[in-house]
């Protein structure tokens, strides 16, 4: 990691194959104020329709991509203001709930959202991946995306029906 003058944050994750430079970029990304900039560069031929669809749901966007000799790609990365509000997402953060209590809590938030709406949950009990699963299953929510972002520290991206 690298940064250069005007404050733009450059991650070099060539070599590293999917989901890895999504992953690196997504804990990053996570650090930096909203607004600044990250340059994520990457020569795995799916980071492309990784970034794509992980931003879509999620409250930062791809704005810009630029072929680097031909064989990398560097993706320019931010996070949305969150106060824009243009996604209606809303983030949960369970840490250090013991389960039930992320899905339950995560269930009480989605009732109050509108439909289509999307919900990160975060969350470091180490059942809330069997309890997710067996939620989304048999609920009027789906399970768009999980990421464990640290050894136990997940993220789910549901998305109310």
């Amino acid at each position: 990691m690298t940064e250069s003058e005007g404050g733009v944050v450059t991650l070099e994750m060539s070599g590293s194959r999917c989901p890895l430079p999504l992953l690196g970029a997504k804990r990053l990304l996570d650090d930096l104020p909203n607004g600044q900039t990250m340059v994520l560069i990457s020569d795995c031929p799916g980071t492309a329709d990784d970034l794509r669809s992980w931003a879509s749901f999620t409250g930062y966007e791809v704005f810009q991509m630029e072929s680097l000799n031909g064989r990398r790609t560097a993706y320019s990365i931010r996070r949305r203001d969150c106060t824009a509000g243009s996604h209606g997402n809303v983030v949960l953060d369970m840490r250090g709930a013991a389960c039930p209590g992320p899905i339950l809590e995560a269930h009480r938030v989605l009732l109050g959202m509108q439909p289509g709406e999307v919900l990160a949950l975060l969350s470091n009990c180490p059942g809330s991946p069997s309890d997710v699963a067996a939620w989304t299953d048999n609920a009027s929510v789906t399970l768009l995306d999980r990421f464990e972002t640290a050894p136990g520290d997940y993220e789910f991206y549901l998305r109310r029906l």
